[in-house]
């Protein structure tokens, strides 16, 4: 609620007194001034009209009351009511005009006047004045209004824009997954293929090797072969990596001290990166156990330090460190997920690279090194294990000051597996093997060719098969089989499911898989013992059958009645 309180300057005669009984028997609050600065204080103060005889103000200057006047905000119009002398109006009075220019809001009263004249005058510019205050609130009511909508404005604007960069980020990142995961299917496809070629050369080149040596013949010729061996088992382990990038590597993921590990390869990364580069570790002593391969993991760190080492001068400095870290959302299609994980931090002070340059690093067969310096894979193979293994990497570079490749695998929860000496070896004390009937079957006729004259070479015999289909007709004839060795990708039916329809028909029967690559899915539960990689040796291929085989003996010798040959399956089955 206002005031309503009307100033009155008349300083001569009776006017001020007069004026003010006239305005209080209207109930209408008064103040009456003694002087022009007075009544200039009190309208600073707060006042809603005044009363000002004419000649009060004639002669005086009041250049303070004009200022305030005219400084008066927008919605402020200050009411004045001036009493004048008989027959002092505008057409006989110049300075009326005079004063109605600086005052404003002017009302002339010429005297002697009448009560209701006054009370008239006064009432209607308090009305105005009122109306001015609710003009003043109604207009900061407005401007709130705009101010707050203005805010949610630049606040949705804000949202909006964030929304579409998070888009973009997500659509960027989903063409670079797609982009990849296109890349894996073709190198995969290709390793599975070079694979099988490998196997066939391996294995032919382990055969002439043997005869060469049979017939006495040495020299150059073997030199030659020795080489042929080397430049294949190098194919080999190319692409070894471009199945681990593309995640198809089968790995077998322990629980591990990354500390330890990281303490036993010191002296195998001191040998790579040379006596002229400084290796540095800092290692977490609160450090999480991790889930990792622990071959993949070597294999990773080595690239990493090769790829360190390449990018320094002499009397570069390696930086490797371990922390636990909880990371939230990825922000690309190499960062893991949200969760708990131990990190592998390796720095170099090398040459770095430009943001272009990081974007594609881990394209399989980019590189930036001279022609024949370099495969292209190293880093591929770090992305495709930490994926693999459900974590990511994380990879900051700077021209000339060097680059920050952080491997992050995830925290395990079980305790920390048993390494090294420790280790439960069973190979070395296996029963010998007897010779056995072994069913081979593959798709391929140069691997399988090559496969069952490694087999009977050690001494089995073997038929052959090549397909899931052909298999399980053979099987289901009165033939004698000790185990099956299959090829796992075939066309029609697979690896796993030829087992699946074996399995449920004769339980006991033992079954090796050969594969280049598989899906992991379709390999859940089987383990690595039941598994043999392309391109395999002879030796290997040997310890498997025979574990195989002695596992399988081992059975029957304890269950006597859950044998495993065939031919006493068929019966109990009819």
């Amino acid at each position: 609620m206002w005031a309503q309180r009307t100033l009155i300057l008349a300083p001569r005669g009776r006017d001020a007194m007069i004026a003010s009984r006239i305005l209080k028997d209207a109930n209408l609050e008064c103040r009456v001034c003694g002087t022009l600065a007075d009544l200039t204080e009190e309208i600073m103060h707060g006042a809603d009209g005044a009363i000002v005889t004419e000649e009060s103000i004639r002669n005086s200057v009041f250049r303070e009351l004009t200022e305030w006047i005219a400084a008066q905000p927008a919605w402020s119009d200050f009411p004045f009511v001036i009493l004048t002398e008989h027959g002092g109006g505008l057409e006989r009075n110049p300075a009326a005009a005079e004063l109605m220019r600086t005052l404003g809001n002017v009302t002339f009263l010429e005297r002697p006047f009448h009560p209701t004249t006054l009370i008239s005058l006064v009432d209607s510019g308090l009305r105005s004045r009122r109306r001015q205050y609710e003009c003043k609130r109604l207009n900061e009511e407005l401007e709130l209004r705009v101010r707050d909508r203005t805010q949610e404005l630049a606040d949705a604007n804000r949202q909006l824009l964030s929304q579409i960069e998070e888009r973009e980020r997500v659509e960027s990142t989903l063409r670079q997954m797609q982009r990849l995961e296109a890349v894996g299917q073709l190198t995969s496809g290709v390793a599975h293929d070079f694979n099988n070629l490998l196997t066939v050369v391996l294995g032919n080149l382990r055969f002439i090797e043997k005869d060469l040596v049979a017939a006495g013949i040495d020299g150059k010729i073997l030199q030659r072969l020795t080489y042929m061996r080397s430049a294949a088992e190098r194919g080999a382990k190319l692409t070894d990596q471009l199945l681990t990038f593309s995640r198809r590597q089968r790995l077998q993921p322990k629980t591990l001290d990354l500390n330890a590990v990281l303490r036993d390869m010191h002296d195998l990364l001191q040998s790579t990166m040379g006596g002229s580069i400084q290796i540095a570790t800092r290692f977490n002593a609160g450090l999480w156990p991790a889930m990792a391969d622990p071959t993949q993991l070597e294999l990773a760190l080595l690239n990493l330090a090769i790829n360190a080492r390449d990018a320094m001068q002499v009397g570069g400095r390696l930086s490797v460190a371990t922390k636990n870290v909880t990371l939230g959302s990825p922000l690309g299609p190499e960062d893991p997920p949200a969760g708990d994980y131990v990190e592998i931090c390796v720095s170099d002070n090398g040459t770095g690279m430009p943001e272009e340059v990081r974007r594609k690093v881990f394209e399989p067969f980019f590189t930036t090194k001279e022609i024949g310096k370099g495969s292209g894979l190293g880093l591929s193979q770090v992305l495709g294990f930490a994926k693999q293994s459900n974590g990511g990497v994380r990879i900051d570079s700077t021209p000339d000051e060097g680059t920050t490749v952080r491997i992050c695998l995830p925290r395990a929860e079980a305790e920390i597996e048993l390494q090294g000496d420790g280790a439960i070896r069973t190979a070395s004390t296996s029963p010998e093997a007897k010779s056995g009937n072994i069913l081979l079957v593959d798709d391929d006729p140069a691997v399988r060719d090559v496969t069952a004259l490694m087999l009977r070479d050690l001494g089995y015999h073997v038929c052959e098969v090549g397909s899931g289909e052909a298999a399980l007709e053979y099987l289901a004839q009165e033939n004698a089989t000790d185990l099956v060795l299959m090829d796992f990708a075939m066309p029609g039916m697979n690896g796993a499911e030829v087992a699946r329809h074996a399995r449920s028909r004769w339980p006991g029967l033992p079954i090796l898989f050969i594969t280049g690559f598989a899906d992991r899915s379709a390999l859940a539960g089987i383990g690595s013992a039941e598994v043999v990689g392309k391109p395999f040796v002879r030796d290997e291929l040997a310890e498997k059958v025979k574990s195989s085989l002695t596992r399988s003996r081992a059975r029957h010798d304890r269950f006597p009645e859950g044998g495993f040959a065939v031919t006493d399956r068929e019966t109990q089955h009819h």
